[in-house]
């Protein structure tokens, strides 16, 4: 029985991970329970895996959930808040894995005191590798932790990386590694349309179901970016040998190419439960849910490569990874930035690279030591990103 702690269990990632644990009580038991403000939510997953300490933002929040929880007969679940509580919880020692999949920044620092703790990480949040990755990767070498990409396309890759890869090793056998894309739900629309695409058009994403940030970033393909720079700190490769493949059915999840002329692809169906499935079993294989794939159903499987002028975000990726320092601090803050003032309105879909341009250029450059610059150059880029963006408007 594996005791496992959820960072950011309300959103789609901690719900898919939710329910495959409910298919498998015999192997899996909730310890902790982390959520922003969706008190309601976090309410009836308590009701329904009763973990014993469940972490909200504030004190409003917790004493709301406190009296819900009460309420509901529940009053042996702890209620915790703050930022502390998020690393406490991932710290436990009845925790033996870790789902790391708070959305941006703020998933750092718990998902590091998970690894400080030595825990299987199951790390679905990206953002702490692009802002950390050396120092992230140091930490979970010298802890003993295990991470386990969840991202489909990194667990696509770990897949089909060689018998017994542990995360982090480079293997000489490997040419390049392929990222696929599904190319988001803007692939085919006019250039000459994108500066009146509405946030509500931008999160429609037309094969995964996921939270409005990141379906932004997926149809700007800075959700591209990022992930080719959390492969890089991953697989222990130059960005110089991961490509991006736009492949619109979403069935191949990503590919491994090797020297000897082999390429190595995961296929499935495009359903989050089956990399969180893979992770939390691995080395073994469990039920996750989603039912086979139908290669008679598909017919076909299509492949294009990427337009650079109607996907810019990318390239801005490449280049923070290219430059190092804190470069990549600076591309994810001001994406995060950009990406929530045109989910309020505040900019235009097309302003959103700009912004992240423009910050890039200005911010200062520094290599990366210890956590506190990155987290001071994360404090930096998103005052220069709002700057910017107030001056657009």
């Amino acid at each position: 029985m594996k005791g496992i702690c959820i960072l950011g269990s309300t959103g789609s990632i901690g719900q898919s991970t939710l329910d495959v644990i409910e298919r498998h009580p015999d192997r899996y038991k909730v310890i902790a329970l982390t959520a922003n403000r969706s008190v309601e939510r976090l309410h009836e997953q308590c009701i329904r895996h009763h973990p014993e300490k469940v972490v909200v933002v504030d004190e409003m929040s917790a004493e709301t959930l406190r009296k819900s929880l009460s309420s509901s007969g529940l009053k042996d679940i702890t209620v915790l808040q703050g930022i502390s509580a998020l690393a406490e919880v991932a710290a436990l020692d009845n925790v033996d894995q870790v789902m790391a999949a708070i959305v941006g920044a703020a998933g750092l620092m718990p998902t590091l005191s998970a690894v400080r703790a030595g825990k299987r990480i199951l790390l679905a949040n990206k953002e702490a590798l692009v802002m950390s990755g050396r120092l992230f990767m140091r930490e979970v070498e010298k802890f003993g932790a295990e991470l386990l990409p969840i991202d489909s396309e990194h667990n696509a890759l770990f897949q089909c990386m060689p018998a017994g890869y542990r995360v982090g090793e480079r293997k000489a056998e490997v040419r390049s590694l392929l990222l696929t894309a599904s190319g988001g739900p803007f692939r085919e629309l006019p250039l000459e349309s994108f500066r009146e695409i509405t946030p509500e058009q931008a999160c429609a994403h037309p094969k995964w179901v996921m939270g409005r940030k990141i379906s932004v970033d997926s149809a700007t393909m800075m959700n591209k970016g990022l992930e080719l720079i959390e492969a890089s700190w991953l697989f222990n490769l130059p960005v110089e040998q991961i490509k991006v493949v736009i492949h619109p059915q979403s069935i191949i999840h990503s590919l491994v190419d090797y020297v000897d002329g082999t390429m190595l692809a995961q296929m499935g169906n495009p359903d989050m439960r089956i990399p969180i499935a893979h992770a939390m079993a691995w080395p073994d294989r469990i039920d996750s849910g989603v039912k086979p794939l139908d290669l008679f159903a598909i017919k076909k499987l299509e492949f294009e490569t990427l337009d650079n002028e109607r996907f810019p975000c990318l390239e801005l990726a490449i280049k923070a990874m290219k430059k190092g320092g804190n470069c990549s601090v600076t591309l994810n803050a001001a994406n995060e930035v950009a990406v929530e003032a045109f989910l309020n309105g505040g900019i235009h879909f097309t302003e959103i690279a700009l912004v992240i341009e423009k910050v890039m250029s200005e911010a200062p450059f520094c290599e990366i030591e210890n956590i506190e610059q990155v987290l001071d150059s994360d404090v930096r880029a998103r005052a220069l990103a709002e700057e910017t963006i107030k001056a657009l408007t």
